[in-house]
């Protein structure tokens, strides 16, 4: 059975959490996933499933003369690096595009490529917070909260940078030219906020007030609620009917409670919520809401133990799922992928002979854990 995005070449050059995210994604859906790691002071990547790996000393100008020959024959490449470092190594935009016009060049950094902040460094709670989305997270009165590294290194970075690398080989397969992709977590991040942005903009339901609104805590109907047994249940119970249905697994009626989009009685009502689910386990709450159109489910630990039947909260698998061209299989999948364990392979793939293969080597411009196997 061929993949969604079999016969496209990748080459990722190491990082940390977007790049390797999207090189992954790509791996996943059938794409040749090169990851260009160092010869030394390996950093452990954890998303490298499906990938595999040439060591490469970029300091050395033979390895940027064979990274190079490499990418000639490639379809994209994964810049995980702070702009201007690629033109620093000779590898530029404009350099390789020369040598292969149908490479697309996915520049993934915090800031994007140009502007003033575009150099300096940061993390993900730094991109949330100049792209204004972290100032909309967080409970009323609290300090601004950021959610893991999710939301901006893997949703702002990542995935919106897969998005670009296929919207570029698609259009790549009109006009027969690759370009130029920047995406930075700063501009990503906003890009998942444009619904908040637009309710507020348009004087829709959305408060300047952080955690005082329907969906950021502000409501009794979309909240988390402690059980008796210190474990959680989730409530999401917008519309009328699921709201009904939630009344009713609480023993409650919507008579005997204020308007359910009454603001003015969010507080009251939601302390009252608090009591009633602190006074069963949440597996009692579980089965009280199971089958039910409610909204109500358990909080489960991400815990890398844990299956169930549908396979929520165990080892996430690629998604969508496709009917006819669905992904690799993942589950057994460590996600450790030791550098140069692909090295002469990968070169003899590209073309390079078994002696250019050893003298790179000699020359320690490649580092190769296959040698013995590949040449």
């Amino acid at each position: 059975m061929s993949l969604p995005l079999e016969g496209i070449k990748v080459i990722e050059l190491s990082g940390l959490a977007p790049a390797p995210f999207a090189g992954m994604i790509l791996a996943d859906y059938g794409a040749t996933v090169i990851r260009v790691d160092r010869p030394v002071n390996f950093n452990p990547d954890v998303l490298a499933r499906h990938k595999r790996s040439i060591a490469l000393d970029l300091k050395q100008p033979k390895a940027i003369e064979t990274l190079r020959r490499i990418l000639k024959e490639s379809d994209v490449l994964l810049d995980p690096y702070r702009p201007g470092v690629l033109e620093a190594l000779g590898l530029g935009p404009d350099v390789l595009l020369k040598d292969n016009p149908r490479l697309i060049i996915a520049r993934l950094s915090g800031y994007g490529q140009t502007g003033a902040w575009s150099k300096i460094a940061g993390h993900d709670v730094n991109y949330l917070a100049v792209s204004g989305v972290l100032s909309l997270i967080g409970r009323h009165g609290e300090n601004p909260f950021f959610p893991v590294n999710i939301l901006g290194d893997f949703a702002g970075g990542g995935l919106m940078c897969v998005t670009g690398i296929l919207m570029a080989v698609i259009e790549r397969n009109r006009s027969g030219k690759g370009q130029i992709i920047d995406a930075n977590l700063t501009d990503g991040a906003g890009y998942l906020a444009s619904f908040p942005y637009y309710m507020r903009k348009n004087g829709f339901s959305w408060t300047e007030e952080r955690g005082k609104n329907m969906l950021d805590g502000g409501a009794p109907f979309y909240e988390v609620y402690r059980t008796k047994d210190n474990k959680f249940m989730a409530v999401g119970a917008i519309e009328p009917q699921f709201y009904k249905a939630f009344l009713k697994g609480l023993g409650l009626t919507e008579s005997s409670l204020p308007p359910q989009m009454d603001a003015d009685h969010w507080e009251d009502t939601k302390k009252k919520f608090t009591t009633l689910f602190g006074s069963k386990t949440q597996s009692e709450w579980t089965q009280i809401y199971q089958n039910t159109d409610a909204c109500v489910t358990p909080i489960l630990d991400f815990n890398v133990e844990d299956n169930n039947e549908k396979g929520f909260a165990a080892n996430p698998k690629p998604a969508p799922l496709l009917s006819r061209t669905p992904a690799k299989d993942s589950s057994k999948e460590s996600g450790i992928l030791e550098p140069g364990l692909h090295s002469a392979a990968v070169l003899k793939e590209f073309g390079l002979t078994n002696q250019e293969i050893q003298e790179l080597i000699k020359r320690r411009v490649v580092k190769s854990n296959d040698i013995k196997s590949s040449l």
